[in-house]
């Protein structure tokens, strides 16, 4: 079980095989971090699929408008969308991509960032000041390793459900 010190900035990802504890870091990039709770807690990352999983590198998920595999799913869409909120601007800092971390999914323009996010499965420090990085894996990185990999999976695993620490 994770020490969570800061309940309001943690995550709490339930996965198939358990519970990813993701500790946000608002110091960093508030925006990013004010983004994945305001979604967590409306319930739009619930039954969202990991649409992009690639082995040695990360797995992509967040697409709030394509991707919830309850609500008109379509597998060839997962990853083209976002949320009815605006874009963020980037918020890089030198906070590396090592595994476990939380980078922001965007577009070739930097400051497009909207919902969709990746967890780091290896160091990948060719993102580093690239991708905000907004939080980091403290407990359950087995559960994210678990993850059914491809572009997209035949079979996606999804977000069960998404809440912010201090609303569980």
């Amino acid at each position: 079980m994770a020490d969570i010190k800061d309940p309001e900035n943690t995550i709490l990802m339930e996965l198939k095989a358990g519970t990813v504890t993701i500790e946000l870091l608002p110091d960093i990039a508030p925006m990013h971090c004010d983004r994945m709770k305001e979604l967590a807690r409306s319930g739009a990352y619930d039954n969202v699929v990991f649409h992009r999983v690639i082995d040695g590198f990360m797995a992509q998920t967040g697409d709030v408008q394509n991707g919830n595999a309850e609500k008109d799913f379509n597998l060839r869409l997962a990853g083209t969308g976002g949320s009815d909120l605006k874009d963020l601007p980037a918020e890089f800092s030198g906070i590396p991509h090592d595994r476990g971390t939380l980078g922001a999914a965007r577009s070739q323009n930097p400051n497009s960032a909207n919902s969709q996010f990746f967890i780091n499965f290896n160091d990948n420090h060719f993102l580093n000041r690239q991708y905000t990085v907004y939080g980091r894996v403290i407990d359950g990185m087995e559960h994210v390793d678990a993850i059914m990999r491809g572009e997209p999976p035949m079979n996606p695993d999804r977000m069960i459900s998404v809440k912010v620490a201090a609303d569980a």
